[in-house]
C-alpha cells in the first residue's frame, strides 16, 4: 500500500495540472492529506461510493499519462544516474550534481 501512496503521489505531482479541480482536490485529500473516503463524502456532500469512484478513475488517468508521457519513468531514470555519478564523483563534481538535483 505504501508503494501505491508514494507511486500515486509522485503521479500526482506530475499530471495534477491535467486533473479537474474536483480530482486534484479528491487526490489531494486523500493521498496527501490522509483524508477517509467518509471525511471527503461529508466534505463535498456526496456518497462514500461517488469519492471512491472519482478516486478510481483518477488513478487510471494518471497511470495513463504515466504510459503515454513517462515523466515520473525519466524522473527516477535520472536520479539513479545521479546517484551513480555521486558515488564516483570528486568534490566539485559533487557540488555540481547536487546544484543539479535542487533543479529537480
Amino acid at each position: 500500500m505504501l508503494e501505491k501512496t508514494m507511486r500515486m503521489n509522485y503521479l500526482y505531482d506530475f499530471y495534477q495540472m491535467l486533473l479537474t479541480d474536483k480530482q486534484r482536490s479528491y487526490m489531494s485529500l486523500y493521498y496527501l492529506d490522509d483524508y477517509s473516503l467518509g471525511e471527503i463524502a461529508d466534505e463535498y456532500e456526496v456518497s462514500r461510493q461517488a469519492v471512491y469512484d472519482n478516486i478510481k478513475r483518477t488513478e487510471a488517468m494518471l497511470e495513463e499519462y504515466e504510459a503515454k508521457l513517462g515523466l515520473l519513468k525519466k524522473f527516477q531514470q535520472r536520479q539513479m544516474l545521479i546517484d551513480q555519478l555521486k558515488q564516483q564523483a570528486d568534490a566539485d563534481a559533487m557540488a555540481m550534481l547536487e546544484a543539479l538535483e535542487e533543479l529537480e
